[in-house]
């Protein structure tokens, strides 16, 4: 029966030692498990559990492919449930390493049985631990000098820039551009968050950035991580008029201010483009009981004609800045 070689993977965002039962069975059963280095976190982790590893320094693919064979190839017989080589593969994969394996197998005339032994896998969401990784490393002592002088202020203007640009790809319907520019607003999520982190009074971090909008959409979704009964848009909508009022009283009374609005401008930021304010300013009224028929756009001075035609747009369920933007396209296209 010819040997057993067993590649030992895992994911580099999971904890090293959560590894399914298989791999520890794996593990468990091999008669020599060998890995790179001792500060592996993977190997590591198997040290700790108890299973005894031998390390191999630094030694080049090739070189490493034929050892590993080798070794597999002498070791005795194994049984249908025990036996072999197993290497614990490194953080990096160990770039070259199954081509130099497959090469050597293919030489030899009783190969040692290959396998790859999954320990575990990425979850959702995993890339964006390496977004925070790489966003520290930029950020730290030795990364990037431009990257380390930037402040909360010096930012906001990119952030800005950035969600102007995926609103663009989102109309585009351009996917991969999609991906590309949501990809930067989230590296300004990231960024301002890894700038957080450094402020002497009161720092904060990417989780507590996650932890609190999580949070806020348990809250306010009540009627799908609790008890709350909404079935519609509208009464979505209604329902969450209800729940922020809660919050800015709770808000209040914490911080010792004025809880409600203080207008239906309220919030709004200032740069916000003027179609987009009208629009949430209208929004807002409506779900508060404001007729948005009684804004007549033949009343009034332009602007209020102009407010008037977003109402009457919102009422067709329909964006004023949309259609206003589509307008403007056909226009230029027109005088082209």
């Amino acid at each position: 029966m010819p040997g057993r070689l067993a590649l030992l993977s895992s994911s580099p965002r999971i904890a090293p030692g959560l590894l399914t039962r298989a791999a520890w069975q794996c593990l468990e059963a091999a008669d020599a498990v060998l890995a790179r280095d001792a500060d592996e976190p993977l190997a590591a982790a198997v040290e700790d559990a108890g299973v005894p590893v031998r390390h191999v320094g630094d030694v080049p693919a090739p070189e490493l492919a034929r050892a590993l064979v080798s070794e597999a190839t002498s070791a005795a017989a194994p049984s249908p449930d025990r036996g072999g080589v197993v290497w614990v593969l490194s953080a990096d994969g160990d770039p070259g390493l199954t081509d130099a394996i497959a090469s050597e197998v293919s030489r030899l005339p009783d190969p040692p049985d290959v396998e790859v032994v999954v320990g575990s896998w990425d979850v959702p969401g995993a890339r964006l631990l390496d977004l925070v990784a790489v966003m520290d490393r930029l950020r730290s002592p030795g990364g990037c000098p431009w990257d380390a002088e930037q402040t909360h202020e010096s930012l906001v203007k990119y952030l800005i820039e950035e969600s102007h640009e995926a609103a663009e790809a989102i109309r585009s319907g351009d996917r991969d551009h999609m991906v590309e520019e949501l990809g930067d607003v989230l590296l300004q999520v990231a960024f301002q968050a890894r700038v957080g982190e450094e402020d002497p009074d009161r720092p904060f971090d990417i989780d507590e950035v996650a932890g609190a909008i999580v949070e806020k959409l348990l809250r306010r979704h009540p009627h799908v991580f609790a008890e709350g009964e909404a079935t519609t848009p509208e009464e979505v909508e209604r329902a969450w008029e209800v729940i922020k009022a809660e919050e800015r009283a709770a808000k209040a009374e914490h911080t010792g201010g004025e809880a409600g609005h203080t207008g239906l401008l309220h919030g709004i930021p200032v740069s916000l483009p003027t179609m987009l304010a009208a629009e949430k300013a209208l929004s807002r009224w409506q779900r508060t009981g404001g007729d948005l028929a009684a804004l007549r756009d033949d009343d009034g001075d332009l602007g209020d004609r102009m407010l008037a035609l977003v109402a009457r747009a919102r009422e067709q369920g329909q964006s004023a800045d949309d259609l206003l933007r589509e307008a403007l396209h056909r226009f230029a296209a027109e005088r082209r």
